[in-house]
């Protein structure tokens, strides 16, 4: 899996808006964002998909459920609302084979998403 566009931001040896970092989760601005707020939440650790998690990787996703939700507290959205998604494979829209969160806000999100 080494060398996917995140590995790269995480290395930084491409450049990102990074708005959240700590030891086990790199977060920062999509650079096509569907909403006004558009953050992506990765984890440092290499997983291609949410199907290559196995046991004893429960603290991956939740770190990054935590470092979302911090995110949105600190920049007061948390209490209007915000949406989280996670894709797996192609067909579900995943395009960068890293596992990632989707933070969307600043606007009412519809259901269904489509």
């Amino acid at each position: 899996m080494a060398g996917t566009l995140f590995d790269k931001i995480i290395a930084r040896e491409i450049p990102a808006d990074i708005v959240f970092e700590d030891e086990h989760v790199l977060a920062f601005r999509d650079i096509h964002p569907q909403a006004p707020v558009h953050v992506l939440f990765i984890p440092k650790q290499p997983v291609a998909t949410l199907n290559d998690l196995v046991p004893g990787d429960e603290a991956v996703v939740g770190r990054l459920a935590m470092a979302a939700a911090a995110f949105a507290k600190r920049e007061g959205f948390a209490q209007d609302g915000y949406r989280v998604v996670m894709n797996c494979n192609r067909d579900g829209g995943q395009t960068v084979f890293h596992i990632h969160l989707h933070l969307l806000a600043g606007r009412a999100m519809q259901w269904p998403p489509g």
